[in-house]
């Protein structure tokens, strides 16, 4: 919800009848009630237990508990999934589903244990074959090894992006003790347009999470879903014998 046209990206939603729609960064009362009114299931992201709450007072159909380990805007809390997702359901009535540090099979069955319906998944897929990411981008999450994320920017919208130049810039302006005018003059606008889609390693925002050093090919997603699900039922055969 932090796009500046979000009224005109609404409006196209209405019109071409879309059955579910996940909003975040946000308000969850700002476009919740609208949505439903037109038959549309709403899903809300939220990085904390107040936030789901929230949500669920303004009438959403679920939630998506997204932890610390995510890529991408995350909760300026820093509660990771692993503890998010067991606090989140003690507290809520509607559906609950997991993301953030989510890539196998077997991530997928410890976040169901830990109360989750479901998983919401975003690093796996962006190194697929059919992401509309860049492919210089999609060859960085392949590279990237644990720690070489970091969550920055938490003045404006914290952020999770793998280091590069922009990065090491940002580190840079915060020993200045910068105001937040100036941190935002730096990022700029469609930064992150500019390093996932245009491929810009050097002066882009390179949006991943955690998991990336976990990744270590570009697949097509009926594999990626394929491996997944082998994954998961060996996982929960091998946790029965337990």
């Amino acid at each position: 919800m932090l796009y500046p046209d979000i009224e005109r990206i609404m409006a196209i939603i209405e019109e071409e009848r879309v059955k579910i729609v996940f909003t975040s960064a946000g308000n969850p009362k700002t476009w919740t009630k609208r949505l439903k009114d037109k038959g549309i299931t709403v899903v809300h992201v939220v990085s904390s237990v107040k936030f789901a709450l929230k949500a669920q007072e303004a009438g959403v159909d679920a939630v998506v508990a997204e932890g610390f380990e995510a890529g991408g805007h995350n909760g300026r809390e820093e509660t990771t999934t692993l503890t998010l997702i067991p606090m989140v359901k003690e507290q809520i009535q509607i559906p609950l589903i997991a993301a953030g540090g989510i890539a196998t099979g077997q991530a997928m069955l410890a976040a169901m244990v830990l109360g989750a319906e479901g998983v919401q998944i975003g690093s796996r897929f962006a190194a697929s074959e059919e992401s509309s990411a860049h492919q210089a981008f999609k060859q960085a999450i392949v590279n990237a090894q644990e720690g070489d994320t970091k969550l920055t920017l938490k003045e404006l919208a914290p952020v999770r992006l793998i280091k590069n130049k922009f990065y090491e810039d940002i580190q840079a302006l915060y020993k200045t003790s910068p105001t937040v005018e100036q941190l935002r003059e730096l990022l700029g606008r469609a930064r992150a347009k500019r390093g996932m889609f245009e491929g810009d390693m050097v002066e882009g925002e390179l949006e991943i999470g955690q998991i990336a050093g976990l990744i270590h090919d570009i697949k097509p997603v009926s594999q990626i879903v394929k491996d997944l699900m082998s994954e998961f039922e060996e996982a929960k055969f091998n946790v029965s014998k337990l």
